[in-house]
């Protein structure tokens, strides 16, 4: 069993930089399974710190965490509960740890229900990351954050998931709330797309969580390897924006 988290000791290496962590997301098989991984790895290249990955096949989505977790990055997957109870929950568990995965974030499983999942995670020394929102209630934010390992994510806007031309306002005092229940490093995800936008969380954030505006990337280009040479350019963009000097701003 290992002693510490590498998602937890990822967040603190970049605070010991004076900046926040920059996570890396993709739907494992888009447009490839070979195309994602190819994406996902130019993007750690390009500076991205944690990936994430979700969808297609579960063993898709294993060979992908293997490939992607060779390059040294800690490799989160992203998965509806389903595909997890369906392939079987202990086996889910000793498979992604075999791959070199290090977490899950189970967005639509809640900690009250999680049992079966936070055992066999820990038998497996897998993370387990729950969702807060600005909805949450200070004992439901309290609930999430004690079933959490690595980090917590914090979904800064309610609603379906995209980027957007600004971040929520919400997203400050969400950290805020957050923080006071926890010492574990504190997320922000739902809309950065831009460099000025992963600056501004990164203000008040231990880590800005980026998906769509990657998936953009891939969706815009002409071919898999413009696609790839994008999202590797948004990439570099994002962890500049994270690296501005003096960005750090106190949380109310």
């Amino acid at each position: 069993m290992r002693t510490a988290s590498p998602l937890t000791d990822t967040f603190m290496a970049a605070q010991a930089e004076g900046r926040a962590a920059l996570v890396g997301y993709l739907p494992a098989g888009y447009p490839s399974v070979d195309g994602a991984v190819s994406a996902l790895r130019a993007m750690v290249a390009a500076g991205v710190d944690i990936a994430l990955r979700a969808d297609t096949t579960t063993a898709d989505v294993l060979r992908t965490v293997e490939s992607v977790a060779a390059t040294g990055a800690p490799t989160v997957v992203m998965s509806y509960w389903n595909p997890v109870d369906r392939y079987g929950v202990d086996r889910f568990a000793r498979d992604l740890a075999s791959a070199g995965g290090v977490g899950v974030i189970t967005p639509d499983l809640i900690p009250d229900e999680a049992a079966e999942w936070s055992s066999a995670a820990r038998a497996q020394d897998i993370d387990t990351v729950f969702l807060v929102a600005p909805s949450s209630s200070d004992e439901r934010i309290k609930l999430a954050v004690g079933a959490c390992r690595g980090f917590v994510y914090a979904a800064s806007t309610m609603g379906v998931t995209g980027a957007r031309a600004s971040v929520s306002t919400a997203a400050v005092t969400l950290v805020s709330r957050t923080r006071a229940a926890t010492a574990l490093p504190v997320a922000v995800g739902l809309g950065v797309s831009t460099a000025g936008q992963a600056a501004e969380v990164a203000g008040y954030a231990d880590g800005v969580i980026v998906g769509s505006a990657f998936v953009r990337c891939l969706l815009d280009a002409a071919d898999g390897q413009s696609g790839v040479r994008a999202a590797a350019a948004l990439a570099a963009d994002l962890a500049a924006g994270i690296r501005r000097p003096q960005y750090r701003q106190p949380v109310p």
